[in-house]
This record gives C-alpha cells, sequence and structure tokens, in this order.
C-alpha cells in the first residue's frame, strides 16, 4: 500500500511512548522506520503493524548512545526522500539529586537527550525544506519548565529540547515544517524503574497511561500547538506563561545595567 503521509521515523520506538506513537502514526497513513537498539522487539512490532493497517514498517536497529549507529540514522534521514515525520522519542532519564548521582551517567544523559535529538534534527530539516515541508516531533518533560521535580541534568537536557524546538519555530515557521515540543508529565512506562524510581513510589493520581498521553500529544499537533502539555487541564494557563516570556524578550538586552543595580 503507497502512504501518501510519507515515512515517519520514529526513535526509542522498541516500547512504551515510541511504540505507541508508531502505532497512532501507522493507523493515520504513515510508513514507518522505527529506531531503538532491541531488534526483537522492533521486529514483533514491524510485524504487527504491518498485519494491522498493510503499512510498511522497516526496522532499522541502532544504539543512539553509539556515535557510529547516530551516523547510520543520520544518513537515512538525509538521503530518504520519502521521509515527511521524524519523532525525537530517544531519551533516558534520572530521578537521583547532584550529590548521589554518578556525573559519567549524566554525560551519557545528555549525550542521548541532548547531542542525538540535536543530530538527528540538523540531519532530518534540510531535506524537509527542500521537499517543500514536513514535521518534527520532539519528546521532552514537564521538567523543561520544573526542573526542581528530579534530577537537574535531566532537567535541563529537557530544557535544552524545548529551547531548540522554539528556536526551531521561529526559524522555520515561513518553510512549512512544524515543531511540537511535547512535555509529558509522569507516564506509566518502563523510564522510572530505569530512572531509579518505581512507579509504584509515585502518587497514582499524577500517573497517565501511555496510549492517553501520546493520543494526548498528536491530537495537540492537529489543533497546531508548538508546546503540548498533555496533562495541562487549561490551555490558557501556557498561553499567559509564554505571554509572560515574550513580554520579558524586549527588555532582556540594553546598553546600560538596570537601575535597581546602580549605585545611589
Amino acid at each position: 500500500m503507497t502512504s501518501t503521509m510519507g515515512t515517519a521515523l520514529v526513535t526509542g520506538a522498541s516500547s512504551g511512548i515510541g511504540a505507541l506513537y508508531a502505532e497512532r502514526l501507522a493507523k493515520r497513513g504513515y510508513d514507518l522506520i522505527v529506531v531503538a537498539r532491541n531488534r526483537g522487539r522492533l521486529e514483533t512490532l514491524a510485524r504487527r503493524l504491518g498485519d494491522e493497517g498493510g503499512r510498511r514498517v522497516e526496522v532499522l536497529v541502532a544504539d543512539l548512545a553509539d556515535k557510529a549507529d547516530v551516523h547510520r540514522v543520520e544518513e537515512r534521514l538525509r538521503s530518504d526522500a520519502t521521509i515527511t515525520l521524524l519523532v525525537n522519542n530517544a531519551g533516558v532519564g534520572a530521578t537521583a539529586p547532584l550529590l548521589e548521582a554518578d556525573v559519567e551517567q549524566m554525560e551519557e544523559m545528555v549525550t542521548l537527550n541532548v547531542n542525538t535529538l540535536m543530530r538527528l534534527t540538523y540531519a532530518a530539516v534540510p531535506g524537509l525544506v527542500s521537499r517543500g515541508g514536513g514535521t518534527i516531533i520532539n519528546i521532552a518533560s514537564i521538567v523543561a519548565i520544573a526542573p526542581e521535580l528530579l534530577n537537574g541534568v535531566y532537567g535541563g537536557s529537557k530544557a535544552f529540547v524545548l529551547a531548540f524546538s522554539q528556536s526551531l519555530q521561529h526559524e522555520l515557521k515561513d518553510k512549512h515544517v512544524r515543531v511540537q515540543a511535547v512535555l509529558p508529565g509522569a507516564t506509566a512506562t518502563d523510564f522510572w524503574d530505569i530512572a531509579g524510581l518505581p512507579l509504584e513510589h509515585l502518587p497514582s493520581q499524577i500517573i497517565m497511561p501511555a496510549g492517553d498521553m501520546v493520543d494526548a500529544a498528536l491530537a495537540g499537533l492537529d489543533l497546531g500547538e508548538a508546546v503540548t502539555i498533555p496533562a495541562l487541564p487549561d490551555a490558557e494557563d501556557l498561553a499567559r506563561y509564554e505571554a509572560a516570556r515574550q513580554h520579558l524578550m524586549p527588555n532582556l538586552s540594553h546598553s546600560a545595567a538596570a537601575a535597581r543595580y546602580l549605585a545611589s
């Protein structure tokens, strides 16, 4: 079956949020390239999605913490003219405070959450622009705007994702490339076990099922949202937050220090 939507490349697609994005996008008519380390899980997903919807699903096994594997995915993004959508979902988290965290693990987290996402976006965008448009979905986190909640390096890495997305939204707004930043709260995936804080230690009222999170994020994409916070009840709260940020902007750089800093 020929796709009229093009091909979506989804990273971290072997389980959790990434696998759900692959499933939902297949239902929307996209062919898929699913990327992760676990070949077995990817092949099981590819068979299921192919059987259910007749979509073309290609498995691309890659460890996105490995530079050589990142280069292979970059090359695919540069060379495949069918790609119309990139979901930058691959990432890791941490919950330990600085005094209890391993700095080597923190550096590995920055490599995956920041460097890899940046490189894959740089690989994808020129082709999308030259072909007349496309979509980038960057999975950030609510800690991008609430870094006090978890490990500070994790929060910083997700703040990068948000800031990078906002810059691209400005840069690409006239080039028909949409960029959406998704900021999930606590989501029921294996993220928490890997990060060192099992889900059962969290209040149940803050945990969203992963399928609901992805459905809300895609609904936000359909609504044209630049930033989607799936759990936020009132969209006006985010609008006011953004308006306050915009209000600051004209006064962030002047030729003289603010009067309150000058000696009387």
